[in-house]
């Protein structure tokens, strides 16, 4: 139906994927421990925005494009990895609270930046994009796909992803919860943190083309 084929084998690798830690997991887990539920589960919202808007990219054929443009890929890659460096950086440079009444609340306004956030680093992390041209086609038959297949098979990826990730930011945000009630715990989480994303960003250098 669609086009799609071996759904349950996709099914499968979907959901072994989704527990194997990557990018996204690590960014929503530091999100998650620094800065708590809210902040990780924004962030994970952003991240499926991302993933869905990757989804579409590869229905319509503009990630092949991308993906064989050593302009545009590295114009990606940059962007990528200057903005997680500066999330990182504006973490470590984060001045520390006097106390606990002083830390910042997770208001509308901020939960729409992490939303955004969230989005920015998983549209402007490469490896996505060969990711889903690398893996998602596997699953369409070639005499008979559409944008459609793409897209169903997208959001199914997206929603397995999403459920697992909000279930990690529950998890972390509850474990170190008694961390981030600490001025001093919170002050080293948020330079561990920082230090996390500019790692991740410095690490999108290596991602080529043909990986």
């Amino acid at each position: 139906m669609f086009g799609i084929i071996d759904f349950k084998v996709f099914l499968i690798s979907t959901i072994l994927l989704t527990l194997t830690p990557g990018t996204d997991t690590l960014y929503i887990l530091s999100r998650s421990i620094s800065q708590g539920r809210k902040a990780g589960i924004y962030s994970t919202l952003g991240i499926v925005s991302g993933v869905f808007i990757h989804t579409l990219l590869a229905a319509f054929g503009l990630s092949i494009i991308l993906a064989k443009s050593a302009l545009l890929f590295a114009i990606i890659k940059f962007v990528g990895m200057a903005y997680l460096v500066y999330l990182g950086i504006k973490m470590i440079v984060s001045k520390k609270i006097n106390s606990i009444e002083d830390q910042p609340t997770i208001e509308h306004t901020s939960s729409k930046k992490m939303y955004v956030q969230g989005i920015i680093t998983n549209v402007t992390n490469p490896k996505v994009v060969l990711f889903f041209l690398a893996f998602i086609p596997q699953f369409i038959d070639t005499g008979n796909s559409s944008p459609l297949s793409f897209v169903i098979l997208g959001l199914i990826f997206s929603l397995v992803g999403g459920l697992w990730c909000i279930a990690i930011a529950n998890f972390a945000s509850k474990l170190t919860n008694k961390f981030r009630k600490s001025t001093k715990s919170q002050y080293i989480l948020n330079k561990m943190t920082g230090a996390i994303f500019i790692t991740m960003g410095l690490k999108l250098l290596t991602t080529k083309p043909n990986q």
